[in-house]
């Protein structure tokens, strides 16, 4: 009897803090895509936020990641990008993925912001190689917009572009430090476990150093 292949979306990012709208993210992808599981890879180590200052540490990233999850039971937490030496990229994260996981068709899950500077990224033929790419809009982006940026990317890059039909929910990562720094309320941004664990370690209580990560 033939194996079902086992469909996974891959969640990435450094959740610095992990937020509603990546859950909502990967809960959407999950349905709409019908996966098996998702899989969150908090970034150990990526080129482009490389200062941290004044941000959550490595393992309070990881906690607050299985914090959020934990009620999911589709949901799991991969430390694959966590353990890598040196700098973590997607195509060798998702290239490791694919031969550890043979029988698995891997279904990485973007922002339509990424998706604009896509050719940008590290090896974007092979990221297309080894996964399909879900595209999430963000920012009230054009559908015209959308769709001719992945005519552009397939014809450049080869590999399967998809269209998530998500909410779109302006909120990010950055502005929610923010807030947190200025004493204002987070609830409904974040689940409760992870407003209780950041309360809990004072993460964010300083106002950081604008650096242009998010």
């Amino acid at each position: 009897m033939e194996r079902k292949t086992r469909k996974v979306g891959i969640m990435g990012g450094t959740f610095d803090p992990i937020h509603i709208g990546h859950l909502i993210l990967g809960e959407t992808a999950y349905e709409q895509l019908s996966l098996d599981e998702v899989w969150f890879l908090p970034a150990g180590n990526p080129p482009h936020k490389q200062n941290r200052k004044g941000r959550a540490s490595d393992e309070q990233r990881v906690e607050m990641v299985r914090r959020a999850i934990a009620s999911n039971p589709h949901f799991r937490l991969s430390l694959i990008e966590m353990n890598a030496d040196g700098y973590t990229y997607t195509y060798r994260t998702l290239e490791r993925l694919q031969k550890e996981h043979p029988d698995t068709s891997f279904f990485f899950i973007i922002g339509a912001d990424s998706l604009f500077d896509f050719h940008e990224w590290k090896n974007p033929s092979r990221i297309c190689a080894a996964a399909n790419l879900v595209v999430a809009t963000r920012n009230q982006v054009s559908a015209n917009r959308l769709d001719q940026a992945i005519e552009e990317n397939t014809k450049r890059f080869g590999g399967t572009f998809l269209k998530l039909d998500s909410p779109n929910l302006d909120i990010s990562s950055r502005n929610i430090r923010e807030m947190i720094a200025e004493k204002r309320s987070v609830k409904y941004y974040l689940t409760d476990p992870v407003i209780d664990f950041i309360a809990e370690h004072q993460i964010y209580k300083d106002k950081e150093q604008e650096d242009g990560t998010v």
